[in-house]
């Protein structure tokens, strides 16, 4: 938890804010703890005597124009939650400077576990864990690119003629506004990016970052998903896009340091191979194109890193972790490259 940036909110004022807006809140105190920082929005758990909920705010200090939507998270959560109960149910939306002053909402707290760097202690005597969360893994992807986004009303939430086209220029435009240095071979991995779009299968849902430490699983089975979790990327697009995130996160022993390291590279989880090979008998999608959603995906993800870093080179953020992402970043691309060559998906 940093208290820094607990401390940093007036809790108090919150907390009247919250008493007034849900009904039943016992007298207890309102306690706070942070959620392990990541490198975009702050999550928070929120309690009073039995009652939790998760608050999310954008981060602290300047933000780029439009980014940290939280009203569009929250209001997509209003309407998937009913389509998809894996996503959390959202309770309010607040904007008012005078309670924060960054617009925030509150969702439900899901109880379970989440994977990260190690396997949660909940699983110690549990068997063929990695199997079963792998699979897991699979099956709520599909069920999520399943899930009928116009009958959900959430038709309005992207754009999809055209989208993974805008995602690759857009992404290209992003890298080279936060550019710091000169790195190899980055001309010719864009350049293939954009002379080698494929076409897009039929739209759906897409998380845009999902990948297994933004799953929870219940504590007493392994194989058995009760929430997914941070939506501020989603819109309608074409699913491969989330298949390749999601491969690209899913680090393997033999992977150079990225700053993705995961659980999976641990024995006993599938491979990339076989998450991508299950997620098409699934989902019975053509897969044909993935080493261009992987490689693209590797690219993104170093995109998203410079921006961060870009930030700590100019002195906007001070987190002592950002001056190290140089070396992940350069990895990412090496990774990239690997993917368009067709090496990372043997």
């Amino acid at each position: 938890m940093s208290k820094l940036q607990v401390n940093e909110i007036n809790w108090s004022i919150v907390e009247e804010y919250l008493r007034q807006e849900i009904q039943g809140l016992s007298s207890s105190p309102l306690e706070v703890n942070q959620f392990s920082a990541g490198y975009s929005n702050l999550t928070y758990l929120i309690s009073i005597g039995d009652w939790q909920g998760v608050l999310r705010r954008p981060p602290f200090g300047p933000i780029p124009p439009k980014a940290h939507d939280m009203k569009r998270e929250f209001e997509i959560l209003e309407k998937l939650n009913r389509a998809f109960p894996l996503a959390p149910k959202p309770y309010l939306y607040c904007a008012d400077p005078n309670i924060m002053e960054r617009h925030f909402y509150v969702m439900e707290k899901k109880e379970g576990c989440v994977f990260d760097e190690t396997i949660p202690n909940e699983y110690e005597n549990k068997e063929n864990v990695g199997q079963r969360a792998s699979k897991a893994l699979v099956d709520t992807l599909v069920k999520l690119h399943a899930v009928n986004y116009k009958t959900a009303g959430l038709d309005t939430i992207g754009y999809p003629d055209g989208y993974l086209g805008r995602q690759v220029n857009g992404w290209i435009k992003r890298f080279h506004q936060a550019k710091t240095n000169d790195i190899p071979a980055v001309s010719s991995l864009e350049n293939w990016l954009l002379d080698n779009i494929p076409p897009s299968l039929s739209p759906t849902i897409v998380h845009n970052d999902f990948k297994l430490n933004n799953m929870m699983f219940a504590a007493y089975d392994p194989g058995e998903v009760i929430g997914v979790f941070d939506w501020e990327l989603s819109t309608i697009g074409d699913p491969l896009t989330d298949l390749g995130t999601t491969l690209a996160y899913w680090t393997e022993p033999d992977d150079k340091v990225t700053g993705l390291s995961s659980v999976t590279m641990n024995p006993g989880f599938f491979t990339r191979r076989e998450i991508l090979e299950l997620y098409g008998e699934k989902s019975g999608r053509d897969i044909t194109h993935i080493d261009y959603y992987l490689t693209f995906a590797f690219y993104k993800i170093a995109v998203i890193l410079q921006q961060i870093y870009y930030r700590w080179k100019i002195g906007e953020a001070k987190d002592k972790r950002f001056g190290k992402l140089h070396i992940g970043i350069k990895n990412l691309l090496e990774q990239a490259t690997k993917a368009q060559r067709k090496e990372i998906l043997r």
